[in-house]
């Protein structure tokens, strides 16, 4: 008899199999490791070395700890480690359907499309980026006309602010259309999206990660999840049966017209991928991701600017140098922009915005680092742990840009440096979240300096969460446009004010 077989888990292993898991901690009945767990997230390898097991209540899933081991799994046993397993709150609503949690010939046909489909629509180009310039320039005429008394300006939480514009982007390219941004039906799906992603890393969330077939029949804050999770899907159908009505099949206008021809083409086809169910979750999959990681990271990374003010200052030198205030920042200039670059790659080292992974699964039997894991075993290759590996960063819980910089200031890489994961399962977006990440940033302090009342000392960059996703601690900040002047004044005011920064604590209208 086997205490931890429950939904969800391997189904029996013989003798033999089991013998050959990676070691971890003993399991207790049902439990299985939750009190071995730290509060702050999963069990580290200092015991169990870099490949170990842990037992999520009744789930049995191995560990991957270290840049070398999820590097060896992700990109050179890319094959065998290619699998998804399962997030218990998205397999309520998704159920294998959609491009993130598919898996086998229905993954590798909607990965494919998916790739094809956003460069073709332009992703990594010159038309993408235009859009992102034109939310970066929305996004600065709305934090000027943001309320400003006598100094200080007024403190706003910057959480809309950020989620709207990121959110545009990807709308323009999903839905073939950005939305206005005092819309209530695209504010309404803002909320929606942002509840979800911090109920899935509350405590609320882990428990049900963990706990799914108990949780699923007890009430809680969890089961919000479930009906917002629908009304995002509800919506993007509404959007789909307006695309149907108006599709021109010789001009596709966004990722969804694209989808809907391929429908077509094989309407003949019994065993087609291509369907509605797969088209409503793949749009989910697209919206859900292109517009929480990338708002998350924005959101953390003005924090941290906030706490290291010598770091804005230096990152606005770079950007007055280099581009000046008559024009909107482009991705060309980012080569030009090694500071600024490096700034941006230890925002996303350091904000770790999902620190587990995607769940993998193995696609087969597999020998892996002396142990057997058998077809089917879930991975949790954590991201965290690549991150902050001390053998790849030194000093990894401390911000630091200078390690993403040579000797002689020129950018350096770490294939440590894998925030969209790495291998066959990395983000398909990721490229599009770069350039969003690069113009939003540099516009914003092409024109603004961030201050606050509290000292730079008393800002705490805690992250919050510890399951799904690390969630931005709630913060308020002040975007003074300095000089009073706009993005298109040729000469810099020589009193320019210095980047001086803080954060003091404020309600997330979001939670």
């Amino acid at each position: 008899h086997d205490p931890f077989k429950a939904v969800g888990d391997l189904g029996p292993i013989d003798s033999s199999g089991r013998s050959h898991l990676p070691p971890g901690p003993t399991p207790l009945p049902f439990l299985g490791n939750v009190l071995q767990l730290k509060v702050e997230g999963m069990l580290n390898s200092d015991k169990y070395g870099p490949v170990f097991t842990v037992h999520l209540g009744p789930r049995r899933v191995v560990v991957l700890w270290g840049y070398e081991a999820v590097k060896e799994a992700l990109e050179d046993r890319a094959d065998e480690f290619s699998g998804r397993g399962k997030l218990a709150a998205f397999e309520e609503v998704v159920q294998g359907f959609g491009l993130l949690f598919s898996n086998g010939e229905r993954w590798w046909q909607l990965r494919r499309f998916s790739l094809a489909a956003l460069q073709d629509l332009g992703t990594g180009q010159r038309s993408v980026e235009k859009q992102i310039q034109d939310e970066a320039q929305r996004c600065g005429e709305q934090l000027r006309e943001f309320p400003i008394h006598a100094p200080p300006c007024l403190p706003f939480d910057p959480t809309f602010f950020l989620s709207r514009s990121a959110s545009s982007v990807i709308c323009s390219i999903v839905f073939g259309q950005r939305f206005d941004y005092a819309d209530k039906s695209f504010l309404d799906l803002l909320v929606k999206t942002n509840q979800v992603f911090v109920r899935l890393s509350s405590t609320w969330g882990q428990l049900y990660e963990r706990f799914s077939w108990i949780m699923r029949f007890l009430p809680g804050p969890h089961k919000q999840i479930f009906q917002d999770l629908e009304d995002i899907n509800s919506f993007i159908l509404e959007r789909i049966k307006a695309n149907q009505v108006s599709l021109d099949r010789d001009n596709p206008r966004d990722f969804i017209d694209c989808f809907l021809l391929q429908m077509e083409k094989e309407i003949l086809n019994p065993a087609t991928e291509f369907h509605l169910r797969n088209l409503v979750l793949t749009a989910f999959n697209l919206f859900f991701v292109g517009t929480e990681t990338v708002s998350s990271t924005l959101r953390y990374g003005l924090l941290i600017l906030l706490k290291h003010p010598e770091v804005e200052e230096k990152m606005t030198q770079e950007i007055d140098r280099v581009i000046g205030r008559s024009r909107m920042p482009a991705v060309e200039d980012r080569s030009r922009m090694p500071y600024t670059n490096a700034v941006i790659h230890e925002i996303q080292r350091f904000s770790d915005v999902i620190p587990m992974n995607l769940p993998h699964a193995l696609t087969r039997d597999t020998h892996f680092r002396g142990y057997t894991i058998p077809k089917g075993t879930e991975v949790f290759p954590v991201l965290s742990s690549v991150l902050r590996d001390p053998s790849r960063f030194r000093d990894p819980e401390r911000f630091n840009p200078m390690r993403f910089l040579d000797e002689q200031g020129q950018f350096k890489a770490n294939e440590a440096s894998m925030p969209f994961s790495t291998g066959k399962r990395s983000c398909v977006g990721q490229e599009l979240a770069r350039m969003e990440l690069f113009i939003f940033l540099t516009a914003i302090l092409q024109n603004f300096t961030l201050k606050c009342p509290v000292p730079p000392r008393d800002i705490d960059l805690r992250l919050r969460g510890a399951g799904f996703a690390h969630v931005p601690p709630c913060y308020q900040l002040c975007a003074v446009p300095w000089g009073g002047g706009s993005r298109a004044q040729e000469e810099l005011p020589k009193d320019r004010p210095q980047g001086t920064a803080g954060a003091m604590k404020g309600p997330n209208p979001a939670t």
